[in-house]
């Protein structure tokens, strides 16, 4: 059974039945506002092109819902004083829940994107026999921290890779340790222990949404994600959409061959090799191993450590073989896609995730761009709580963003 449970939600239109036109005029003003930060009502008018008076009673009526608020008179300008209209942070509130191949993270986000608390539970490998018991104490902790607000939990956002189940030796995980993911709905299992609805989304494409909404994806309207984890993943986006694919795995950079991995021998070399993927050479747990060899904590690999003076030989060694395998990998998606932008962001320290841009940069440079756009390397800028913050966003998106606009993108003349 897929692991998944039902398909994601961002792929959807948002609400089983017809959404009304005036929700949907109110879920653009709210996309319009969390995308921007807080505006003027005619800023709001301009942005979504709905009339002052249509935007006026949908503002008012957000306020009285709790959803949106009034910031402090801006004065000094010319013309009028503008009031800006932001959201209210308390007014919702979603959980975030990221199944890894070595951690398990809970967090609680408010209606305005900020963490409210965050709590972590590491294993060497996902067994289904202790991680649903600690993800029912960590769910336990975060209503306990949000009391009263607990009530004002619209839905659980859930990323997790698509088979949870794979990849079995990479991680070490005993014989028949993980099987019992293939029979496991992770999304029924969640809606049964919470009692809310609850979205799922793959691990790097929830990652991608929040990169998208919070971070570069703001200003970029076609762009790549690559996450480095444990493996390495990524995202799509087209057009200011977040993409899936008709099997919600656009983006799945981890699996695309390296050159000269098949076949490399002669006629009588035996048995052809299956092609090394870029999650070989690229992928967090190779910096692990690395680094366990060394007799450092495989833990090391996700911190500073990585960077210290007597570990910086192996984290080189695995920059070494990472850089060009991902720089192989992009040229290839910018040939296909004609990229703005690639995003690169990772569970590691900020000045690794930077050194790894740098070093692919320097491999492209090397490249022949005849016929392509070379798109620009970009940090991402969310971080190691990428993925879980996607997941967060997933169930406010489901029940705030607007139908037939998900991540509803400004004009190019508005000027914002």
């Amino acid at each position: 059974m897929d692991t998944t449970g039902a398909r994601s939600p961002l792929k959807r239109t948002v609400g089983s039945n017809q959404v009304g036109m005036r929700q949907f005029n109110e879920r653009i003003v709210l996309q319009a506002i969390r995308l921007h930060g807080p505006l003027p009502k005619a800023d709001v008018g301009r942005l979504t092109r709905l009339s002052m008076q249509t935007v006026s009673m949908i503002v008012d009526r957000l306020i009285d819902d709790g959803l949106l608020e009034k910031h402090a008179r801006v004065r000094g300008r010319i013309g009028q004083p503008s009031v800006p209209i932001a959201l209210r942070a308390d007014g919702a509130y979603t959980i975030g829940i990221k199944v890894g191949r070595r951690s398990l993270d809970v967090l609680a986000m408010d209606f305005a994107g900020h963490v409210v608390c965050r709590d972590v539970f590491e294993y060497a490998y996902p067994d289904p026999r202790t991680l649903f018991p600690a993800l029912e104490s960590k769910l336990a902790r975060v209503n306990q921290t949000l009391g009263a607000k607990a009530g004002k939990v619209v839905g659980v956002g859930v990323a997790a890779p698509l088979w949870l189940g794979g990849w079995r030796d990479f991680l070490g995980a005993p014989p028949d340790a993980l099987d019992a993911w293939h029979e496991i709905d992770l999304r029924a299992r969640i809606g049964a222990m919470t009692g809310l609805p609850v979205e799922f989304a793959k691990d790097t494409t929830a990652a991608c949404a929040a990169e998208l909404v919070m971070g570069q994806g703001r200003g970029i309207h076609n762009f790549l994600y690559l996450f480095v984890g444990t493996f390495i993943g990524g995202g799509l986006v087209i057009d200011g959409r977040l993409h899936g694919g008709p099997h919600d795995n656009a983006g799945a950079v981890g699996s695309i061959p390296l050159g000269g991995g098949a076949g490399s021998g002669g006629s009588g070399s035996g048995a052809r090799k299956p092609a090394r993927q870029l999650l070989h050479a690229a992928s967090g747990f190779v910096l692990e191993k690395l680094l366990s060899d060394a007799g450092a904590p495989a833990a090391a690999a996700h911190d500073h450590r990585a960077l210290s003076p007597d570990l910086w030989r192996h984290t080189e060694q695995w920059l070494d073989s990472a850089c060009p395998a991902m720089a192989n990998a992009l040229t290839n998606a910018a040939a296909l896609l004609d990229l703005d932008a690639v995003v690169i962001d990772g569970e590691f320290d900020r000045q690794l995730v930077r050194e790894i841009i740098r070093r692919t940069e320097r491999v492209l440079d090397r490249f022949e761009w005849e016929g392509m756009v070379r798109p620009q390397l970009l940090e991402g800028a969310i971080g190691a709580d990428a993925r879980a913050m996607g997941g967060a966003i997933l169930p406010l998106y489901a029940h705030f963003a607007p139908v037939h606009e998900l991540f509803l993108k400004p004009a190019a003349d508005t000027g914002y």
